[in-house]
């Protein structure tokens, strides 16, 4: 029996749990994801043990279910996926810990990151949890640790946003899109958001200065020019972006959604890479990394009133597969939560 992170016990198990099944690849979730009962998770050493209280979906929920681009494959699995389910996104209760672990004691209210995390109980490493937001309900915590600390890592790591900055954010009424406007604002930029005619006034709300509908006129087209231009749709190209950037103006690269099975977009990210050395603008990208304290950060930021969740549906853990569709259809302002309150 194998009692590694993520991974479920399938003998000499008594207890069982509500979980999302995903035993093999595909794009679309009703085929993909199923909900079963299967066996709790041993928590071995240096591990803890989550008693999972919600959990929600991301862009990277699909690519994970998808196997798409086929370079997740090395670390998802290369004809079928290595963990029960795509979720990762954790907010609950400490059940219990290994040995080795210190910090934390059942009964904690705990945030973060873990394998398999759409499921009752889930593992997770110590250092990719923290304490839980105390004015935060477990739904809503659970729509922070990925897309937060994406949009943290772009605005303040990558994007080096300050006062007075001009700041453009495409993409801005999703899931990291809604953080990085808030951080941005936060920071003290002017921030210009990009969005759909539906979502301009929620965007607002957020804390931009400037809302552009993409769908009536051409965001780049303009002579503004950005100090940095954070961009998260995805959907324009690299020369596009770079001629709305000040002459030594910063463009960051979190998204890249096109239908390309192999690189799947981030091709703009390896270009941008390639071509910063030669230029005085700072081209580039990241891979966003999950770490406590990044999550303490932005527990500050959420317990100073800086930033706040915004949360569009909440669902049941049977209905995951209704959520990643949600998500798919382009409509979702903000996030998307998972409950497994009474599973």
């Amino acid at each position: 029996m194998r009692n590694t992170s993520g991974s479920i016990a399938t003998t000499g198990e008594t207890e069982t749990m509500a979980a999302v099944v995903q035993e093999r690849y595909g794009t679309e979730p009703e085929a993909v994801l199923r909900t079963a009962r299967l066996a709790r998770p041993r928590v071995g050493p240096g591990q803890v043990l989550v008693r999972v209280c919600a959990s929600s979906v991301d862009r990277g929920t699909w690519h994970m279910m998808a196997g798409l681009p086929y370079a997740v494959r090395p670390v998802s699995g290369m004809r079928r996926p290595k963990l029960p389910n795509p979720g990762r996104n954790v907010a609950g209760v400490v059940e219990a810990v290994g040995p080795g672990v210190t910090g934390f004691a059942p009964g904690d209210e705990v945030y973060g990151t873990a394998p398999a995390a759409f499921a009752a109980y889930a593992v997770a490493r110590p250092d990719r949890i923290a304490p839980k937001p105390a004015g935060l309900t477990f739904e809503q915590a659970a729509t922070v640790p990925v897309s937060a600390l994406t949009a943290l890592q772009a605005v303040r790591d990558k994007g080096r946003v300050r006062e007075g900055r001009q700041v453009l954010i495409t993409g801005a009424a999703g899931g990291v899109g809604t953080f990085t406007v808030q951080l941005a604002h936060a920071f003290g930029a002017q921030v210009t958001a990009v969005a759909s005619t539906p979502k301009l006034d929620f965007v607002r709300a957020l804390g931009a200065d400037r809302v552009i509908d993409y769908t009536r006129e051409d965001f780049l087209a303009g002579p503004r020019r950005y100090d940095t231009v954070i961009d998260i749709a995805g959907n324009r190209s690299l020369r596009d972006l770079r001629r709305a950037l000040t002459p030594r103006g910063t463009l960051v690269i979190t998204g890249g959604e096109t239908d390309g099975p192999w690189l799947g977009g981030t091709d703009r990210q390896l270009r941008a890479q390639l071509l910063s050395p030669f230029t005085p603008q700072h081209l580039g990208t990241f891979i966003s990394s999950e770490h406590a304290d990044g999550l303490r950060d932005l527990t500050s930021l959420i317990d100073a009133g800086t930033l706040s969740p915004a949360v569009d549906h909440v669902y049941p853990l049977t209905e995951t597969a209704a959520a990643v569709r949600h998500l798919l259809d382009g409509r979702v302002m903000g996030k998307l939560a998972l409950t497994l309150t009474g599973d």
